[in-house]
């Protein structure tokens, strides 16, 4: 049997300690002998497998997830064992949206739907090039697909609004979300969450030497990023809390989180509204410059004197 442990992986190992990367090797060769030694987990096709921090030298207690193919396992994470408490929280999490009522779930994707429909059609016809910088919609598969890598139940609002745009290629780097910001396409979120959840494992290994009030949280298993600052620009921007359907903000430079958060429904109503009645916009401030919407708070200062406020 193949063992594959990716590069990322190998990474994260090399991150918790110097012993790690040869537990993971004999770990791997184990399981080439017995690929079912692992405990099946919440999450379908996952198991994991525990190693005592004892067994090797600069080596903590690991929880390690992989997965068992015909001809091949795949390591997938490799995690200190005080992180398994977020990795069960995000199973739990997992199992309680896929028993959640199918006709909240189906309302839910109606009014994102919706939402959107009206943000899509006001900017069709009073901004074009932004409407033309959206993307296709994503099928069923490619969006199974990314579920699959993030490895977490992708709630139904974000499902359907993705089913509708795929992301926003944007217009002259800015997106059409207020502050300019920007929907992330799939393998933006793909990349972006990997990159989060491997400097979460880093501040993992950090947070065993801290007390509890210094421990550091960069990012939890739960959280799908959804808009980020700019199209190419992940400086800050705005996640999807899968476990509880609130959107929360990310920012590397650790500002406040709002006092009221949105649902993904309630954001993008705000969205139209504003669009559709910019004198009573309260978060930003809708404009035009030329054929593409650009919001008041980010004005390119190249732009300032082409902008024009909207008016009802």
């Amino acid at each position: 049997m193949n063992v594959e442990i990716p590069s990322h992986v190998r990474d994260i190992a090399a991150q918790l300690g110097a012993g790690v990367p040869y537990a993971l090797k004999v770990l791997a060769g184990q399981l080439a002998d017995d690929p079912d030694m692992g405990e099946p987990s919440v999450q379908p096709g996952i198991l994991t497998v525990a190693v005592e921090g004892e067994v090797f030298e600069d080596c903590p207690a690991l929880t390690i997830g992989y997965i068992r193919e015909a001809d091949r396992i795949e390591i997938r994470y490799v995690n200190p064992a005080h992180a398994s408490d977020s990795v069960n929280a995000q199973e739990q999490d997992r199992d309680r949206h896929e028993s959640a009522d199918p006709a909240v779930e189906a309302a839910t994707a109606r009014e994102v739907a919706d939402a959107w429909q009206r943000i899509t059609h006001w900017l069709q016809r009073n901004a074009p090039d932004s409407h033309a910088a959206l993307r296709a919609g994503a099928g069923p598969t490619a969006i199974a697909a990314l579920e699959d890598e993030l490895a977490i139940r992708i709630p139904a609002g974000l499902r359907a609004l993705w089913s509708l745009t795929s992301g926003d290629g944007g217009v002259d780097g800015a997106g059409c979300l207020p502050g300019n910001q920007a929907l992330m396409t799939l393998d933006a979120v793909a990349a972006f969450y990997q990159q989060q959840m491997e400097s979460q494992a880093h501040q993992d290994t950090l947070n065993a030497d801290r007390s509890e009030d210094d421990r550091i949280t960069v990012w939890k298993p739960a959280w799908i990023p959804v808009v980020s600052y700019s199209v190419a620009d992940r400086t800050s921007g705005l996640y999807l809390d899968a476990a509880t359907g609130y959107l929360g903000r990310w920012s590397r430079y650790n500002e406040g989180l709002a006092d009221d958060p949105d649902t993904l429904v309630t954001y993008l109503e705000d969205v139209a509204d504003m669009l559709e009645a910019p004198a009573l916009a309260t978060r930003d401030r809708p404009g035009l410059v030329g054929r593409a919407l650009v919001w008041g708070s980010r004005i390119d200062p190249a732009q300032e004197d082409r902008w024009q406020a909207l008016a009802d």
